[in-house]
């Protein structure tokens, strides 16, 4: 009897659990599903329902100049944001993963810090350092700041990865007399390089959409694409934005899928 209780007590714990993700899941899924519906409008206005369907607002795209302007920025930033944060984050992890030096903790918490300190914040902090140094803004100051954020995530990822590389593949090749760079290229590279891949995804889709950073170290003629779609909602309630917003949401999904199939990055963040 008191197994059956058990038992039972079991099955409506993991039912009620269940449930709350379900909850948790639909909350923070409907208001994409609520602009990924909209941008098929055939209307002038953001109005959930659409009155009628279309794929208008995909096409206008074509001849959104500005919002072309303001993408190519982001993509220009964010993919040379994530070539230093690979150079750099792989570099630094190297150096702190294996070591039981007491500096490599603080180094670690150190690299973390971007991360802990709120986006506005660091944000703002790095605009009256660089005023301070006499940098003037521009697309360089925007890919030096999207790259101090995202380092960490490299750095984790790749950490990560090192933990998980067996020591004795490394002395092995040490003991065939092997050198130290050529142990990393032949052994070590190509055993982490999942775990590189998985940083340097989520640093180019942090720096993509990266609002905070981007607003306070770009210059007057610098368009962003986020904050070019958050001027644009503020100024009229355009579809086209919503179109923009569905596309980045489409491929974030591809881009996700492939790089689970390719690197098993759900494992690789942990």
């Amino acid at each position: 009897m008191s197994a059956r209780r058990h038992d039972l007590s079991t099955i409506t714990l993991h039912g009620l659990l269940g449930g709350l993700a379900l909850l948790a899941a639909a909350l923070l899924l409907a208001p994409t599903l609520v602009v990924v519906i909209v941008s098929f409008s055939d209307g002038y206005s953001l109005k959930f329902p659409p009155p009628a369907y279309s794929l208008r607002w995909y096409t206008a795209l074509v001849d959104a100049w500005q919002l072309q302007y303001a993408a190519m920025n982001s993509l220009k930033v964010a993919l040379a944001a994530t070539a230093l944060s690979v150079l750099l984050g792989v570099s630094a992890a190297l150096a702190i993963a294996r070591s039981e030096h007491a500096m490599a903790r603080v180094l670690d918490s150190f690299f973390m810090s971007p991360l802990v300190l709120p986006a506005l914040a660091f944000g703002l902090a790095a605009l009256i350092y660089f005023s301070r140094i006499g940098v003037g803004l521009s697309l360089a100051t925007l890919v030096i700041g999207h790259t101090v954020v995202g380092v960490p995530y490299v750095i984790r990822t790749t950490v990560a990865a090192l933990a998980q590389l067996p020591s004795v593949l490394l002395e092995s090749s040490a003991s065939l007399g092997a050198g130290r760079l050529y142990t990393f290229r032949r052994v070590t590279l190509p055993l982490i390089a999942p775990g590189i891949a998985a940083g340097a995804f989520i640093t180019f889709m942090s720096s993509f959409d990266n609002v905070p950073v981007s607003l306070f170290l770009r210059d007057a003629q610098t368009d962003m694409l986020p904050i070019r779609m958050w001027q644009d909602l503020e100024s009229k309630l355009d579809v086209s934005i919503a179109a923009v917003a569905s596309l980045m949401v489409f491929a974030t999904l591809i881009l996700m899928v492939t790089m689970e199939k390719l690197t098993g990055i759900s494992r690789r963040i942990r």
